[in-house]
Order: C-alpha cells, then sequence, then structure tokens
C-alpha cells in the first residue's frame, strides 16, 4: 500500500488561492481531481525512476530512428498504425528529446512502464507548479519536490528545438495553439509558453480554431504569418481535419508545410511514431530478434546494457494476443491511439473479459454502470456522442501487453475515503528526467482518476518506517 499524506486542509482551502489559480481545473467535469495530499516516494524509488525513465526514454529514440532510416512505409503504415498522410513528415529526421511522459507502475513485479506519451502529454502545470505549492503547505524540511527542475528542463528543451529550427532556416516568434475553450489544455500550452519565453524568445497564443492555412504557402493567425508552432493537438487528430466551409484538407496542408521546410512544428512530427502504441509492440519485436538484426541491416540494434533496460522495465508487448493465450497469462489490450484509458481492456489468458474503461467526458450525474457497461444518460445527443467517443477508441486496432498489479493507495476525497491504484507518470523532457505526476484511479487510469502530488520523504523515524513497510 502507498503511503499518502493529507494535508490538514479543505480543497476549498487550498485551492482558493494560488494553487487555484495555477491549476484551474482542479475539479473537472463536476468532480474534484486534485487532492490535497501528497503520494510518499522513497529516495531510492525516485533514483530508479530517474534512470530507468532516462534509459528508456534513449530506447525509444534509437527504436525511431532504426523505424525512420530502415523500416518500409508499409511497416509504418499497418503494424505501426500511421496514417498515410503523417508518413513523409513522420520520417523527417528532428533533434531527439521533446516533451514526454511516460507511465510507470510500481510494484510486485518491480518497476515497470507500461507505455509513454510522446504527441501531447499534460498534466505539466500540476508537476512543476502545483507539487512544490502543496509540499510548501506541509511544512516538512524532510519533504522534498522530485519535480522541481521541471522548468528548467522545458526551458532546455525549447532551446534545443529552436536551434535546430534555425539551422533549417525557421526563426521568429513562437506561436502556441490549443483548442482555446479547452481550460486543461490552454493551461497546459500557457505554462509551456511562458518557460519558451524565460529562455529568451518571442512567443504568441493563437487558439487553433483562430489559425488559417493557405496550401503551399504558409500558416497564419490574424494575418500574421507562423513559421515555428508548438500545438496540444494530437497529429492523429490533425491528419483528418478539413476546413467544413471551403473543404480545404487542413491537415494535409499543413504537414505539406513541414515537409518543405516552411514550418517547425513542436513535438516534431517523428513523436507520432514513438505515440503509436504499436510501437511499443516493435520494440518488444526487435528485442526478441536482436540477434537477426545484423542481416537486415549490418549492425546489432541494442547492447547488452539497452537489453537489459528492456527486459527489467519494460513488459512483453506484441501485435497479437495469442502469445499470452496459450500460457494463460493475464493481458492488457490497447488501442493504438487511446487516450486517458479509452480503448483499454483487460483480459484474462481464457479471453475473458476482466473489465473495460468508458471514460468518455461524462458529467459527474452521468452513470457508469460497470456490470453491464452501459452509460445512462437523460440526453440522447448526449448518449450518441458518447458512443461516438467509445466507438473511436474500441473500434481501432490494438496491441497485447502483459499485465502487471498495481500498487493500491488510499486517499481522502470530497466524496469520502477512494481506495484505487497508484500511476506515477514520470515526465522525460529533452532526454532528462524532469518530475512526477502519481494519480490514483481505477485499475485502467482514466480522466477522471485523482492526482495526488509526489513529494520523497527524505529522512524516516522508526515509526514511519515500520509503517511505511505495512
Amino acid at each position: 500500500m502507498r503511503q499518502v499524506y493529507s494535508l490538514p486542509f479543505s480543497h476549498d482551502e487550498v485551492f482558493g488561492g494560488e494553487a487555484g489559480q495555477q491549476i484551474p481545473y482542479h475539479r473537472m467535469y463536476g468532480k474534484q481531481y486534485c487532492v490535497p495530499a501528497l503520494t510518499v516516494y522513497k529516495p531510492s524509488e525516485v533514483e530508479e525512476l530517474r534512470s530507468a525513465a532516462e534509459a528508456v526514454d534513449a530506447i525509444y529514440c534509437k527504436v525511431m530512428r532504426f523505424i525512420q532510416r530502415y523500416m518500409p512505409d508499409s511497416f509504418l503504415e499497418n503494424p505501426l498504425g500511421i496514417h498515410p498522410g503523417l508518413i513523409p513528415a513522420a520520417r523527417m529526421e528532428a533533434v531527439t528529446g521533446g516533451i514526454t511522459r511516460q507511465d510507470w507502475i510500481i510494484g510486485e513485479a518491480g518497476l515497470k512502464c507500461i507505455e509513454n506519451n510522446t504527441d501531447t502529454p499534460t498534466g505539466i502545470p500540476e508537476a512543476a507548479s502545483l507539487e512544490g505549492i502543496l509540499i510548501g503547505l506541509a511544512e516538512d524540511s524532510a519533504w522534498t519536490s522530485p519535480s522541481a527542475e521541471m522548468a528548467a528542463r522545458i526551458r532546455e528543451c525549447f532551446q534545443s528545438w529552436l536551434s535546430f529550427y534555425a539551422e533549417q532556416g525557421l526563426q521568429g516568434p513562437v506561436t502556441f495553439t490549443s483548442y482555446g475553450d479547452h481550460v486543461e489544455d490552454r493551461t497546459n500550452t500557457a505554462y509551456l509558453m511562458e518557460r519558451c519565453r524565460e529562455a529568451g524568445y518571442e512567443t504568441y497564443y493563437a487558439p487553433l480554431e483562430e489559425l488559417e492555412i493557405m496550401p503551399g504557402e504558409a500558416l497564419y493567425h490574424q494575418g500574421r504569418e507562423i513559421r515555428l508552432l508548438y500545438r496540444l493537438y494530437p497529429l492523429e487528430y490533425l491528419i483528418d481535419d478539413r476546413d467544413e466551409r471551403t473543404g480545404v484538407e487542413v491537415g494535409a496542408a499543413l504537414l505539406e508545410l513541414v515537409r518543405e521546410g516552411q514550418l517547425g512544428l513542436m513535438n516534431p512530427v517523428q513523436h507520432v511514431l514513438m505515440q503509436s502504441k504499436g510501437f511499443m509492440a516493435a520494440i518488444w519485436s526487435l528485442y526478441e530478434r536482436n540477434e537477426q538484426t545484423p542481416e537486415y541491416c549490418g549492425f546489432t540494434l541494442f547492447n547488452d546494457a539497452e537489453m537489459e533496460v528492456i527486459s527489467r522495465y519494460l513488459l512483453p508487448t506484441y501485435f497479437a494476443a495469442e502469445p499470452f493465450e496459450q500460457s494463460a497469462q493475464p493481458y492488457v489490450a490497447k488501442s493504438y491511439w487511446g487516450r486517458e484509458g479509452r480503448g483499454t481492456l483487460l483480459l484474462d489468458g481464457d479471453t475473458n473479459q476482466l473489465s473495460q474503461l468508458q471514460d468518455v467526458f461524462q458529467p459527474l450525474d452521468t452513470v457508469l454502470e460497470t456490470a453491464d457497461l452501459t452509460t445512462i444518460t437523460t440526453d440522447e445527443n448526449e448518449a450518441s456522442e458518447e458512443e461516438e467517443i467509445a466507438a473511436y477508441y474500441d473500434n481501432q486496432p490494438k496491441i497485447y501487453q502483459q499485465m502487471v498489479p498495481m500498487e493500491q493507495a488510499v486517499i481522502q476525497t470530497e466524496d469520502g475515503v477512494y481506495s484505487g491504484y497508484l500511476l506515477t507518470g514520470v515526465f522525460v523532457i529533452g532526454g532528462r528526467f524532469a518530475g512526477m505526476l502519481p494519480r490514483v484511479g481505477e485499475k485502467v487510469t482514466g480522466d477522471m482518476a485523482y492526482y495526488c502530488a509526489a513529494v520523497v520523504r527524505e529522512r524516516m523515524n522508526d515509526e514511519e518506517e515500520k509503517e511505511w513497510r505495512t
């Protein structure tokens, strides 16, 4: 059981001031999201997470380069599930290291990275700002923030990106974009924009809905040409976007600007390769066939240290379920482009479904009947929209990953005591450990999981050590 320390303050007392200004979405969908509590980690755990996360990031980047250089378009389109319209830009080699967040389970099997959010990770202000505020309220000098370096890592990342683009002839102000009326996305985007400004660059914010594109010419906002763009908008959505009024294929036109060297994106388009959950199965397939790689490319892909990292920290992941069904092992089926747990199934080795998350942005009074997985709503339009969202994720191709038990955690919420499961997000920015995002939710962590800030307990007395062990 993970140790959680509840602050001696109510939610409103904590979020009525600076904390609420930093994280205006501390309640989401009519429900508490951030809790006034701290998830306690040992220094040794954080140190191992730091080294393991950086090593996993390096392996992701190495496999990305391997795929860009050696694998045919058919591999990107089919096993990885990359839209054909994204492939040319995804093959463009930009500087490695971006803004990413890995998800880790700390449990009986040790530390295991279950996936990697490499395209548009969120939760950044929670770790970078709110964590420090909550630790300060605890007033305990033995507690330290594992995310204290996050702002610096972000500044360094933008410097790396923008130096690379400057060498390609792309310079000028950096425009940041997200849906203007989505508070969480806009807050995450604004935080990154401020760090970029601190790094010495001119910045602007432009809501997605206000961007204009002239195919073959440029991207504009209110008449101003954009040559450098940070977008908190998934590429798998972008490629299908078209202007309903003019019929212009907006996504295709924007990616053509990227291919022509007229626009620099952050994260770069190459990150879509790693965002596909098919990438996890590709890593495992290459790991199992490492000795065969010289036959195809003239060199062995992974060295002994990298093989050890994959074996120790990643999980067996395949493009088919047969390896788990044949051995009757519990496993997880994940949709290629699933986000926040959508399209994820927990199954046993006999293919009997254990549970499924259908988290579709329902309001608080909408009930998810877990017994029959039927969403009850009083609004037919809302139900139809929820069904469309669920179908979008459920109908995607899936990868299959070994299931490992999650660590339990009990937290105090506005609705009472909640017993859930801990998923530890680890930000790796520019290839370096940057911070942590603990969330406590169901066995499949979704949008409605609680954020419970991380803290490192530097010293423990005998009573605390005993409590930790139990």
